[in-house]
């Protein structure tokens, strides 16, 4: 019975919801040369403020910088200074995180962390004297991420990428299912879009792509598989593969009789 007290009692009173992070807009688009300015509310979290993550799909986050209202400047994570970066408040729980003179390879999706400190239950066996309450809490710390925002930068004069298309192998004919591999090398920045069409129709489902990765150029290369019917593939219909990546985008078509001898 005074288990089960103890137990309630935590319940009521040491339950502790999590401060929600907001991030604004979810995407910005900037033109490359221009500052991006993306922002960051901490819920009801004033005494810490945030850490700014940058993550290019596919690869680990970079720590970039963290700052707080009381702070004279931002501390920077490594690879990341002033005054490229920096970030501001506009009260104790809105922030901002200010890129100046962007490159393509700013393009990425940007986190907001944060770490929310306060009551948390503890296991049953810690709870001392259930005729005092708080003798059944401790307090504890929760990292909180925002959901993100994605950063695009626009070149005015971008390369276009270069695509080559792949048809289904000899073997894979023999199946009901066929897979065309599209591969994109010289995408301008980390973040594309990959969309495939048949017969000029775009196709939502049988797609898999992959995250990009760095050339030696600096640029980035990535692939795509379709995966769609064998009876589809030998009708005859156009198979159609398009990558855009900073608003320069590519495509690159095939069918079954350009494979034929």
């Amino acid at each position: 019975m005074l288990g089960t007290l103890c137990t309630l009692l935590t319940a009521l009173t040491c339950g502790s919801a999590v401060t929600v992070v907001t991030q604004t807009p979810a995407v910005v688009t900037v033109r490359k040369g221009e500052s991006a300015t993306l922002h960051c509310n901490l819920g009801t979290v004033t005494g810490n403020g945030p850490r700014w993550y940058k993550q290019v799909p596919g690869e680990t986050p970079q720590y970039m910088l963290r700052f707080h209202y009381s702070y004279s400047s931002a501390q920077y994570g490594s690879g990341f200074s002033s005054p490229k970066f920096d970030s501001k408040s506009s009260s104790e729980t809105d922030y901002s995180l200010i890129i100046n003179t962007v490159e393509v390879g700013d393009s990425a999706v940007y986190y907001c962390k944060t770490y929310d400190s306060g009551p948390v239950a503890v296991s049953q066996w810690q709870c001392c004297d259930c005729s005092h309450t708080d003798a059944c809490c401790c307090h504890g710390t929760t990292v909180v991420f925002g959901p993100g925002t994605k950063l695009i930068v626009t070149d005015p004069t971008p390369p276009t990428p270069s695509l080559t298309v792949f048809p289904p192998s000899s073997e894979e004919l023999q199946g009901d299912s066929v897979r065309v591999v599209c591969v994109a090398e010289d995408v301008s920045a980390g973040l594309a879009d990959v969309s495939w069409l048949l017969g000029g129709n775009p196709l939502i489902s049988g797609i898999s792509t992959s995250s990009t990765q760095q050339q030696p150029n600096g640029r980035f290369r990535l692939s795509s598989i379709l995966t769609i019917q064998t009876a589809v593939w030998t009708s005859g219909k156009d198979v159609t593969c398009q990558v855009t990546s900073s608003g320069s985008t590519a495509s690159k078509t095939i069918s079954q009789s350009d494979c034929s001898d």
